[in-house]
């Protein structure tokens, strides 16, 4: 069995992992790389593969640096299934058609190149078959996978797939400890091999009840300030997990300041509603609240934006207010045109709640930068910018090699893969130290017999 790492490697985005058994190829994940522009310009390069050759690709979530070129794969020739979660499915479709939309109009305004078609979208969406957890899937003579809640975001998982007498496992994304709405990670099984993310590597989180104080801690100095609150979230998961910390703090802390709150995202209304239609993936807390009909993902305080009336509406509302809007790296999407007009306030506070990949304007804005270019406008940061890693849908160091620790039998052999160099090294060095097993971090298009 050979694994070849053709993204995601020695860095976050772009995740795509081919496996290769006697004539048989196997795709973990298709996923879009993400830079400063949207659509950044590997994705529009050639497969270094022939995606007709690829026998069914295995997909872990939604999000879209996972499943961002499926369509492109299609378009190229690939024929075979999608495997996913029925929750996957139904929000990866909706990921795809976002990402289209938003390839359109960067297109109009700046000639970027259009990755896929509405065409190929359909025929991606034609490929997929809806997997349960925990039930195997038999994909080829001899070869099965078996899908587990990975608690990362709705309908996530870690995939393990046995053949030739191996089991190597893919870890996707390792979801947080305690998160809202979702259930705790699955332990994981008796594997030999497992491809693991390293995201947050090197660092550890805050613990839930400091990530619920300095939400509301930040919100409570933004509003006293007057100024706007800008949510960058991502809009499946994180957007969902902050309102219900909100419309938990508005049952139950009086100090939070009311104040609108406006949800300036189609993507994430349309992915609330799936979400409302598979509560059995909820948590037992979760899903005690929808069984008394406490709406979590709506409440008084909350104002959806669907449209672009709706959205410019919100600069007519007089701050203090909270603005939650995608993109949740800050490259594309609703968040840019806020950003542009509440930078430069000093009232103002931008509070990122999520991974910033390397070249995006978020990631810039994290790294202190004094100015900003966006929409070709230089504009002066001048606004309060505080980070909460707890709110962050992946696991630290602590919770990956903790996970890794209790499986049922650890891996010979760790590769350290969706992470940045120093993340993954850092991670690699840590599990050796810790389990005494083999680590690797692959460079991308790195090949390894397993």
């Amino acid at each position: 069995m050979k694994v070849t790492f053709y993204g995601a490697a020695h860095e976050v985005t772009g995740s795509c992992h081919r496996l290769s058994f006697s004539d048989k190829h196997f795709l973990f994940d298709c996923g879009m790389f993400q830079g400063s522009d949207f659509n950044e310009g590997r994705n529009n390069e050639p497969f270094p593969f022939a995606p007709s050759s690829i026998k069914a690709v295995l997909v872990s979530h939604a999000h879209l640096d996972h499943v961002g070129r499926l369509p492109k794969l299609v378009r190229e020739g690939f024929s075979g299934p999608i495997y996913s979660t029925d929750a996957t499915k139904e929000l990866a479709l909706l990921v795809l058609r976002d990402a289209y939309q938003i390839m359109i109009s960067d297109h109009e305004k700046f000639q970027t190149p259009i990755l896929f078609s509405e065409a190929d979208i359909t025929e991606t969406r034609a490929r997929f078959v809806g997997v349960e957890y925990g039930v195997p899937v038999q994909l080829a003579t001899d070869v099965t996978a078996v899908w587990k809640d990975v608690g990362h975001i709705f309908g996530s998982a870690f995939i393990e797939l046995t053949a030739e007498g191996k089991t190597i496992a893919f870890s996707g994304d390792i979801g947080n400890h305690n998160v809202p709405i979702l259930k705790d990670t699955e332990p994981l099984g008796a594997v030999d091999v497992l491809l693991c993310e390293s995201t947050y590597g090197d660092r550890l989180h805050e613990d839930i009840d400091t990530r619920r104080q300095l939400l509301l801690s930040l919100i409570r100095d933004g509003v006293k300030k007057g100024g706007t609150i800008m949510i960058p979230a991502f809009s499946i998961e994180r957007t969902q997990e902050i309102l219900y910390e909100l419309h938990t703090l508005s049952l139950h802390d009086k100090t939070l300041p009311r104040v609108p709150i406006y949800l300036d995202s189609p993507l994430s209304i349309d992915a609330t509603a799936v979400f409302k239609r598979f509560p059995r993936y909820y948590d037992h807390e979760a899903a005690q609240a929808q069984m008394l009909n406490d709406d979590f993902l709506n409440f008084p305080l909350l104002h959806l934006s669907y449209t672009r009336e709706q959205s410019k509406f919100i600069n007519n509302v007089l701050s203090p207010k909270i603005i939650i809007a995608g993109a949740g790296m800050m490259n594309g999407g609703r968040i840019l045109h806020h950003a542009r007009r509440y930078l430069s306030d000093p009232r103002s506070t931008l509070i990122i709640v999520g991974y910033q990949a390397s070249g995006t304007l978020g990631r810039r804005l994290y790294d202190g930068m004094s100015s900003v270019k966006i929409f070709g406008d230089l504009i002066s940061v001048r606004c309060t910018i505080k980070a909460i890693g707890a709110l962050s849908a992946h696991a630290d160091q602590k919770k990956i090699i903790d996970w890794i620790k209790k499986a049922k039998n650890i891996p010979k052999k760790v590769f350290c893969v969706h992470g940045e160099p120093a993340a993954a090294t850092a991670l690699a060095d840590r599990l050796r130290q810790a389990l005494s097993i083999e680590t690797y971090v692959p460079d991308y298009g790195e090949s390894a017999v397993i």
